[in-house]
């Protein structure tokens, strides 16, 4: 007998049908001869209302008690999955974060999972109970609860199946990760299995299926994961599955392009030879809060060193306060970023030659590059982005099976 943790998404708890819909899945599974064990989000838009509300009131991210706020949007939802559980003929039991307890450690609103009790899990389980977990919180170590972050609920599924010994599949609106985004790309094709590694470059880079801490979490601890829509009907999902790199039998260079808009460019241009110099820029930075993307250094004509980066845009104002003590610094705004992901890009120049290729064709502006093993990613014009991802999607020929 298998153990499944099925993690139900916002928009596959958007109202009493969706919910309903989501039990007949676990039903399903279930009916299989699984033990199943649920995670769910919230219902669609109730994070947001709930942050809105405390902001209205002098609240805001980061805040104990805004924290305590948004978790009561995933406390109801357990309690109406396991509603509908039970409207499917199931014995199941909405459980809180506190009550198995999930510890937890970090600020509010960005907490890091540090251990997780099994007992009471262990135990529905051995009674035939399908324990519905409020997912995306935890027990801080003062007692009070605290949040993971946006799309904490995948972390906190991953959590679960590594503490009871099972497989977790995640249920959103899409069935699986595609080679980009079938918005902008209508040939995007699903792809069945995927790196986790590979997986977390797509997130980190845009792609917005599965959280980047829950992939971690997942490939530290060998939960095999798999992302399914839960608007397929009961066992058709297809789906994409995330395991290591060494289970796949065939790695294409390339696996997917994804994309990030709103980005800025900052320059900061004569800094000494040390290394201590962009330490203090870093520094500066972090104590800012500000995440660092895409960095380039290199050296000045005028002697020292230019270093360049990338950060969000909406960070764009905190970086350049953190950066009042440096002369001269300099931003653009206006852009994206499109990167090429694939374990076969390891040593792989071609990939890259490709990359320039297609961005001059098309008359598309680099305005910075970074690389990692597996990844290239440009900095370029955001009014271009689009057409960047459809003509690397092609050039890349991820349209073919």
């Amino acid at each position: 007998m298998a153990r499944l943790v099925l993690k139900f998404g916002g928009t596959s708890m958007a109202g009493p049908e969706r919910i309903a819909a989501s039990a007949a899945i676990a039903a399903h599974e279930a009916a299989q001869g699984h033990q199943v064990a649920l995670v769910v989000s919230a219902m669609a838009g109730e994070t947001d209302r709930y942050l809105e509300c405390a902001r209205a009131l002098g609240g805001g991210l980061g805040e104990v008690e805004t924290d305590t706020a948004l978790a009561a949007g995933e406390q109801a939802a357990a309690a109406l999955m396991a509603l509908a559980l039970k409207q499917q003929g199931l014995k199941a039991r909405a459980i809180l974060a506190w009550q198995l307890p999930i510890a937890a450690d970090g600020a509010p609103g960005a907490a890091r999972i540090t251990g997780i009790d099994a007992t009471l899990l262990e135990a529905c389980l051995a009674d035939g109970v399908i324990p519905v977990v409020a997912g995306f919180q935890g027990l801080g170590p003062d007692g009070r609860l605290v949040t993971l972050g946006r799309g904490g609920s995948d972390l906190s599924a991953a959590a679960i199946a590594a503490a009871i010994g099972a497989d977790c599949d995640i249920y959103t609106d899409v069935d699986g990760v595609f080679t980009t985004d079938p918005r902008i790309e209508p040939a995007a094709r699903r792809v069945a299995r995927i790196s986790h590694d590979e997986m977390l470059e797509l997130a980190a880079m845009g792609a917005k299926v599965l959280q980047t801490r829950s992939v971690e979490y997942a490939k530290a601890r060998g939960v095999a994961l798999r992302v399914k829509s839960s608007f397929a009907p009961p066992g058709e999902a297809q789906g994409t599955e995330v395991l290591a790199a060494d289970r796949l039998a065939e790695r294409r260079i390339v696996s997917g392009i994804a994309y990030a808009r709103a980005q800025a460019r900052l320059s900061v241009p004569g800094l000494d030879t040390s290394a201590e110099a962009p330490g203090r820029v870093f520094a500066a930075l972090a104590g800012a809060g500000v995440h660092v993307d895409m960095i380039v250094q290199g050296l000045a004509r005028s002697g020292g060193h230019n270093l360049e980066f990338s950060v969000e845009t909406r960070d764009l104002p905190a970086a350049l306060a953190a950066l009042s003590g440096f002369s001269a610094v300099s931003h653009e705004t206006g852009l994206a970023k499109v990167s090429v992901v694939g374990t076969g890009l390891r040593g792989r120049a071609d990939v890259a030659r490709t990359l320039y290729g297609v961005l001059e064709a098309e008359r598309i502006a680099v305005r910075m590059v970074a690389t990692s093993e597996i990844k290239i990613s440009a900095l370029v014009d955001e009014d271009a982005l689009e057409r960047a991802v459809r003509a690397l999607h092609a050039a890349y020929r991820l349209d073919e099976a």
